[in-house]
């Protein structure tokens, strides 16, 4: 039985938004950093990867569609980089992951930051608008206000931050009018469903958040309340009508993570009181914990259950994952619950351990399960 479409999301069987690159597609990247090929086309190339990864995602029944993340090198970077006031360069020393560094541009304040011109971002989505049929709605994906400011912030970056800004708190006026335009320019272009992807409360679950941050406990309640704030500013003055759903992780890098951790250390600030329509969580293996901070969930909030994993091919156990998700109801209504793999199949260009093939069966297990649970 096929689950009932609706153009708001999530939908009871979800996805979070990255796909793994096709060869052609990492080809043609390659090519295009060496200057073998123009952006144009490179542009042709993204293009056709994408209709066809769209036609994939509406023949395995997703009724919510992306661009696969197609356009970017990783899932938040670029979008950073469409701002006034951002700069970057290929990184000497990466960032720590479990078992390996991850090789991302630094990226860092330039001068004020502001929105000049379109984002590139608004026509990635009207690409994807424009593929949307009757049973498919498009969503975009960008890094959360708070991912953006915890960036900027933290003690890798402030030096460099401060010669522009006396305080976070400018930082965090200046990046609020940002996304403000950011998001009219999107919602004008007829978008209605909006992810923020949000690692920095994955950091903040870990017990090592006082040293990511440089601070200590005390330090750490006030680093969540900031967070908080610049997220809860964005949110509240959305135009009406647009959904704005949030994805939260510990990091996904090559089948690697950064962070682990339960979600108790940020249930009662951000389940309780970020002001979001839905939560995509991971719950996929015991760095995320278990079920009891979904008690702190506001009261009509959806909670998306990332219980497939995207880091590993192996396929999960649909018994064992319908008992979490019955386990997990007793502390968000059913109804107020879906599923979905637990993040992206490739935040950044390298992608994860498995194939196209393995990624399109775990897709096919997410819509089993639910179809099973949801009817």
């Amino acid at each position: 039985m096929a689950i009932a479409y609706d153009k708001k999301t999530p939908h009871r069987f979800d996805v979070v938004g990255s796909f793994l690159r096709p060869a052609a597609l990492r080809e043609a990247r390659a090519q295009f950093a060496e200057g073998a090929i123009s952006r144009e086309e490179l542009t042709a190339v993204e293009d056709d990867a994408i209709r066809d990864l769209v036609a994939k995602q509406q023949a395995a029944g997703l009724s919510t569609i992306t661009d696969g993340e197609f356009r970017r090198a990783t899932w938040h970077l670029d979008f950073m980089w469409g701002f006034t006031g951002i700069g970057h360069a290929p990184t000497e020393t990466g960032l720590p992951f479990h078992d390996e560094a991850a090789m991302l541009d630094d990226t860092f304040v330039t001068g004020k930051i502001r929105l000049e011109g379109e984002h590139p971002f608004v026509a990635h989505y009207r690409f994807v608008r424009d593929l949307e049929d009757e049973n498919t709605v498009a969503k975009l994906t960008i890094p959360a206000p708070a991912q953006f400011l915890e960036q900027l912030i933290m003690p890798f970056n402030a030096e460099r931050t401060r010669a522009f800004y006396a305080t976070d708190e400018e930082v965090a006026d200046d990046l609020v009018a940002a996304y403000g335009a950011f998001i009219s320019q999107l919602y004008e272009a007829g978008c209605r469903n909006l992810q923020f992807d949000d690692c920095s409360w994955g950091m903040l679950c870990d017990k090592r958040a006082p040293l990511f941050f440089g601070t200590d406990e005390a330090g750490i309640e006030d680093v969540k309340e900031q967070l908080l704030a610049v997220n809860n500013r964005v949110l509240d003055a959305r135009p009406e009508g647009l959904t704005i759903n949030t994805h939260v992780c510990r990091g996904n890098f090559h089948s690697t993570y950064a962070n682990e951790g339960g979600y108790e250390a940020v249930a009662k600030t951000l389940f309780a009181r970020e002001h979001v329509d839905a939560f995509f969580l991971e719950f996929d293996d015991e760095r995320s914990g278990g079920f009891e901070p979904l008690a702190s969930v506001a009261e009509g909030k959806q909670v998306v259950l990332g219980l497939i994993t995207s880091k590993r091919p192996e396929l999960e156990d649909k018994d064992q994952v319908i008992a979490r998700i019955r386990e997990a109801s007793k502390y968000v209504p059913l109804d107020r619950l879906c599923l979905s793999p637990q993040c992206g199949f490739a935040s950044c260009e390298i992608g994860n351990k498995l194939t196209e093939d393995e990624q399109w069966a775990k897709i096919a297990l997410v819509r089993e399960i639910a179809e099973e649970v949801w009817g």
